[in-house]
């Protein structure tokens, strides 16, 4: 069925646009950094009453159900041939069932805190896994940037203050791990994505997501009770605005913003989530983590300056979405 929303392609480049045309865009972007940043909070909210797997299935069928609407409104999308098929609903099973059921629960064990800070470490295991699997050559500024962050995700899970223990310092690991599979999510999907317009490639990943997490969840149907106002709302808001008003935004603002500072814009995720940890939850926050938090974005950052063709508006627009 023809698709009628637009082609609106993941890893697009920007438009020409001047400094004042590209104001709305980088607004756009940032609400969705906005929106990520409190994902982290909204998760450790809603694990007080929702068992991790359970959140997990609960958030993407509230997604795939807005998806589902958005999908008729536009007349329907095009079902892609077995083989992309098949590619999407890895990326679906990767970025969303494991990916989101590893921070759920590393989030559960640790702390917002701790997962604000270390999911900022992601491109740097990206490009790390780059390196070991595909052999892509890299210059010393590069490889030193990978160095410099995993420096700082040692720093991040040493310098926890507050209580801890064996729990914290699995959820920290689990939370480290999820970096490794938010990367093997972009490889599986890096060709695919660009053949599709973006509201093909997450409605079906979404949909897939979500289908896997619905078994996953009922081997927790032991500790489900009826949840409160406020976690019903936090669900709500974790599958309306983290899953996809965050999306749409950030792919908004690529469309007026160069691939670069779009990425660049994703920096302010750790610190704008451990301050709303900081400020709702009261979390604790030991120099070490936050020295720790500068480094790995500074090594992120001295990482992509250092790769020859820069950050790709690809893993922008469809990994960068599932960071929260």
């Amino acid at each position: 069925m023809a698709e009628k929303g637009g082609d609106l392609r993941v890893g697009g480049k920007a438009g020409p646009t001047g400094a004042g045309g590209r104001l709305p865009f980088l607004a756009s972007a940032l609400g969705a950094v906005l929106l990520w940043s409190t994902s982290f909070v909204a998760t450790k909210v809603a694990l007080g009453e929702v068992p991790p797997l359970t959140l997990g299935a609960a958030r993407f069928l509230v997604a795939a159900c807005v998806l589902g609407v958005a999908v008729g409104a536009v007349g329907g999308v095009r079902r892609p041939p077995p083989a992309d098929l098949g590619r999407l609903a890895v990326g679906g099973l990767l970025g969303i069932t494991v990916y989101f059921s590893m921070e759920n629960f590393g989030v559960h064990l640790a702390t917002a805190s701790d997962a604000a800070l270390l999911v900022a470490s992601y491109p740097a295991i990206t490009m790390l896994l780059e390196i070991l699997l595909y052999r892509t050559r890299v210059s010393p500024v590069r490889f030193a940037g990978v160095g410099l962050a995993m420096l700082g995700v040692y720093l991040i899970v040493g310098g926890s203050p507050g209580p801890s223990g064996t729990g914290r310092l699995f959820g920290d690991v689990l939370l480290v791990a999820t970096g490794f599979v938010w990367a093997l999510y972009n490889f599986s999907t890096r060709g695919v994505v660009r053949r599709y317009p973006m509201l093909t490639v997450v409605f079906y990943q979404t949909l897939i997501g979500a289908a896997a997490f619905l078994p996953l969840a009922l081997l927790e149907s032991g500790s489900w009770r009826t949840p409160g106002p406020l976690s019903l709302l936090v669900v709500a808001y974790l599958g309306l605005f983290c899953s996809l008003a965050a999306f749409w935004l950030y792919a908004h603002g690529l469309k007026g913003l160069d691939a670069g500072s779009a990425v660049n814009t994703l920096n302010l995720v750790p610190v704008f989530g451990v301050l709303v940890a900081v400020v709702v939850l009261g979390e604790p926050v030991g120099v070490s983590q936050l020295l720790g938090g500068l480094v790995v974005v500074g090594g992120v950052t001295l990482g992509m300056k250092g790769s020859p063709n820069g950050p790709e508006g690809t893993e922008a627009v469809t990994t960068e979405a599932r960071i929260g």
